[in-house]
Order: C-alpha cells, then sequence, then structure tokens
C-alpha cells in the first residue's frame, strides 16, 4: 500500500488573528500542513520545534519585528520567507529581500493569490529556475542550455541538482532567488538581458517590482565579485539590463567577441538602474498586484 507523502509545512506569523486564520485556512484548503504563531518569539520556538518548509512572515510584529525574525531563521539555515506587509514602500520591500526574503506581498492581498506565491516559491526550490524559451522558443532560439547540467564558469562551480554553488572551491551562501539568477546567468555568458526577461525567465513572474531583480543582483555580486563595487562578472548594461561576462582566461567557452562599446557603464555599479527602476515601476503600475514580484 502507498503511503501519502508527508504534507509540506508553512508557519503562518501574524499578530492579526483574522489575518493569520484566514491564510492558514486557504492554505489548508490547498493541502499544506499549516501552522501559526502571533509574536517573533513565538514563530522561533515553533521554527525550533518543527522546522517548516516555509514561512509566511507579518513584518510588523510586537515586540520583535518580522526583519528580525528572518534574520534569526536564516542564521538557523536556509528556509523560504514570504513577506507580509502594510508598508508598501520600496525601501521596506528591497529591506526585506536584502535579508532574505524570497517574495512581499503588500497587505491588503488576496489570499488565493498568496498561495500561489507559496506554491510558486516552493516549487522554484526544488526545481531550480526555468530554462530561457521553456514557454516557446523565440526567433532564432534554441531549446536552451540543460538546466541540471553542472556549470563551470569563471571559477564558480554550480550544482543545480544539489542547489550547491562554489567558487575557487568556497561554497557560497546564496538564497533561492540568488542561486537561480546564478545558474541562468552562468548557463548564458555575453548574453544581455532586460529586467523583464530576468523576472520572467528567472522566476517565472509575468509582473512585479523591478527592484527586486536589482536589489539580487546587487546581493549576488556581493558574494562573487572580488570588488562589488567594480564588478567584473554580472555587469549593468545601461539602458538594457545584466550580462554576465566570464572572462576568456577563466572559460575557454567564453563567447569571443568583444564586448566594449556595450561596457559603457562598467565600474559604476547600479547606479544608472536604480533610476531605470523608479521609471520601470511607473510603467508597470496596473500590471499586477502591489507586491514585490
Amino acid at each position: 500500500m502507498q503511503q501519502n507523502p508527508t504534507p509540506t509545512r508553512v508557519l503562518v506569523v501574524d499578530d492579526d488573528p483574522t489575518v493569520a486564520e484566514v491564510v492558514a485556512g486557504y492554505l489548508g484548503r490547498a493541502g499544506f500542513a499549516v501552522d501559526r504563531a502571533a509574536d517573533g518569539p513565538g514563530a522561533l520556538a515553533r521554527a525550533a520545534a518543527r522546522r517548516p518548509d516555509l514561512v509566511v512572515l507579518d513584518l510588523m510584529l510586537p515586540g520583535m519585528d518580522g526583519l528580525e525574525v528572518c534574520r534569526a531563521l536564516r542564521d538557523k539555515g536556509p528556509v523560504p520567507v514570504i513577506m507580509l506587509t502594510a508598508r508598501g514602500d520600496e525601501e521596506d520591500r528591497i529591506l526585506g529581500l536584502e535579508i532574505g526574503a524570497d517574495d512581499y506581498v503588500t497587505k491588503p492581498f488576496s489570499p488565493r493569490e498568496l498561495v500561489l506565491r507559496v506554491e510558486s516559491v516552493l516549487r522554484r526550490g526544488r526545481t531550480g529556475p526555468r530554462a530561457p524559451g521553456s514557454s516557446g522558443p523565440g526567433p532564432g532560439q534554441g531549446p536552451g542550455p540543460d538546466p541540471d547540467e553542472v556549470t563551470h564558469r569563471a571559477g564558480i562551480t554550480l550544482d543545480p541538482l544539489a542547489r550547491r554553488a562554489t567558487r575557487d572551491g568556497r561554497e557560497l551562501a546564496l538564497t533561492v532567488r540568488e542561486f537561480d539568477l546564478l545558474a541562468f546567468l552562468l548557463r548564458h555568458p555575453g548574453v544581455a538581458f532586460t529586467r523583464e526577461e530576468l523576472m520572467r525567465e528567472v522566476w517565472g513572474w509575468d509582473f512585479g517590482d523591478l527592484s527586486t531583480v536589482t536589489v539580487h543582483v546587487r546581493r549576488l555580486r556581493g558574494k562573487v565579485e572580488d570588488d562589488p563595487a567594480a564588478p567584473r562578472l554580472i555587469q549593468t548594461v545601461w539602458g538594457i539590463g545584466y550580462r554576465f561576462d566570464a572572462p576568456p582566461e577563466a572559460d575557454d567557452e567564453a563567447d569571443d567577441e568583444p564586448h566594449g562599446e556595450r561596457r559603457r557603464d562598467e565600474g559604476h555599479g547600479d547606479e544608472g538602474q536604480r533610476y531605470e527602476g523608479r521609471a520601470d515601476q511607473g510603467r508597470d503600475a496596473g500590471r499586477g498586484p502591489g507586491s514585490d514580484a
């Protein structure tokens, strides 16, 4: 007789009992096992007693806020976190992402959409990023590289099946999103992608706040670049987005075509991209929920 698989466990942390009850109800009907906590210490105690597969975490908690809880959870080991907040300022969203949140949903929100976000984050954690063109190749595009293949480039080794990445033999501590972004860029050296393309191809989102990509590029640079302020690997392409450049001496398969004219902003970090992000956010208004991604 085949045993039923253990249900995925989600910890819901919110001091508003109505919100917590509604969220827990929708997640329960979707097949998740749900634990609840009303404050930070309670959330950490629940997580210590039974490690959750994902945490839905309110930012505004009494005593110990969601950012502190997220940091404490991350210190204990990797666990996907979706932040909930009534504060929709870009600074709050970016701060949540910088400490390791995997998604960000602004109140009021649709409980059904939150369930979809939970499923999406868990799916990304299991399968990694989509191969480009997975929804149908564009003109001149082939099927794309094998997403399960171990990649070696510029001193970085990435194993998608083991969800493990090292640089010069040193393991990189990457969040789910950072790992997916690095895997995608490593498989497509020398190709410039817009932030819209990265959001869609890496994380499967057709709408959202483009600052999500900017923040994760900045965080990833901090982990793979010798000098994140003057990046050599993950380049900003002015007016377009980002491109991974593998030095020829580090990767014989790197594209030999010179990119000099395209490196107009090399060494200037993300300043131009931040300006573009604010413009893009305005253009994207109304495309989807007012969440980070």
